[in-house]
């Protein structure tokens, strides 16, 4: 009689896969990786709030702006700048920066373009054309901004995206750019125009145009929070449809996304995240675009999902911190937080050019 020897273990391919959860290690390791991350980003949240709320001109113990914001007592000073001039600028400065990094990772995601940032639509030069119009006309208060600047940007784009339909290949994200540059020239020529023939025009709107959190009231918020929210809320949304598009459009469309109507949802919240921005704080550059590169950094660029979460905690952090700095730069007065940024951004982005990271 003949015996037959045990078959030998059948040989697994791939990586190792971890028993408790089903996924490979490699997938389990990058999954810790991104929750340390948020939490990470979450601290770092904390701690810009908490110096936004406690360093200026006049520095509050921490002890004092607790008892500002759980127990004020009328008529103390520490109470009043706390309460009436930090809390809203923080406020502020939390929802802004969080729109714009949003609005930097859809843009860049759409278009493909890892330089792209809100000025590439044309969205900052439609906002900013509104606003010097509406102060000659003899609009003088952020309030008045506020939907001038929501206006501009949103005619702008739907301008751009229009003229860009109209190309034989549609809204591509060749067309739009090039759209959007086109369309920045104009408005920037109209707005040269404008304020070479009208000085008190000129004064008005350059402090609104470098971008700052001063003299921003918590009135501001409720009329701009709603699209805000809409937007990030779309912007979740088109997540998966970002991902198939980083695929090309062909390989998307294979998929079964429906490239056309995926690309506009995202334009959509773009339009709807860049207006709110540009109206509370005005056009400041580099949260857009320097946010998304750290995220991709931290967490990956093939899950938009995690890139919008982390991007929507980065932004206001970073915004908030060049606020902070600029109120420290020049005691008692301050340095924007528009200029501020664009000093930190900068060397940033071209140590993450240089790295090769810009994709990555």
């Amino acid at each position: 009689m003949t015996t037959t020897a045990p078959a030998a273990p059948a040989r697994t391919s791939g990586a190792p896969v971890t028993p408790q959860t089903g996924e490979s290690e490699g997938t389990a390791r990058l999954r810790r990786r991104r929750v340390a991350v948020v939490v990470g980003a979450l601290l770092l949240l904390a701690l810009a709030c908490a110096a936004s709320l406690a360093w200026g001109a006049r520095d509050i113990a921490p002890g004092q702006v607790w008892r500002a914001l759980v127990d004020p007592v009328a008529g103390d000073n520490d109470h009043l700048v706390v309460r009436d001039l930090r809390v809203p600028r923080t406020l502020v400065g939390l929802v802004g920066g969080a729109a714009f990094a949003a609005a930097g990772v859809l843009l860049q995601g759409v278009t493909r373009n890892p330089i792209a940032d809100p000025g590439l639509l044309g969205i900052n030069a439609g906002a900013s054309l509104a606003v010097v119009v509406a102060i000659a006309l003899g609009a003088s208060s952020i309030g008045a901004y506020v939907w001038c600047a929501f206006a501009g940007a949103v005619l702008a784009a739907l301008v751009v995206h229009l003229a860009a339909s109209l190309s034989g290949d549609g809204p591509t994200p060749v067309t739009l750019a090039l759209v959007g540059a086109a369309f920045s020239a104009l408005a920037t020529s109209a707005i040269t125009v404008v304020l070479l023939t009208d000085q008190r025009t000129l004064g008005e709107f350059r402090s609104w145009q470098v971008g700052s959190l001063a003299n921003r009231s918590l009135d501001l918020l409720p009329p701009v929070l709603p699209f805000v929210v809409l937007g990030v809320v779309l912007a979740v949304a088109a997540a998966p449809v970002l991902d198939a598009l980083a695929l090309g459009d062909d390989v998307a469309a294979a998929l079964g996304v429906r490239v056309g109507r995926g690309r506009a949802l995202v334009l959509l919240a773009v339009v709807l995240l860049c207006g709110s921005a540009v109206s509370l704080v005005g056009p400041i550059a580099f949260v857009g675009l320097v946010v998304p590169h750290l995220a991709r950094m931290l967490v990956g660029a093939h899950d938009h999902r995690w890139l919008l979460g982390v991007s929507l905690l980065l932004g206001p952090s970073l915004l908030l911190a060049a606020d902070v700095i600029g109120r420290l730069l020049a005691p008692p007065g301050e340095v924007e937080a528009g200029l501020v940024v664009a000093v930190l951004g900068a060397p940033v982005l071209l140590a993450i050019v240089r790295r090769g990271r810009v994709l990555a």
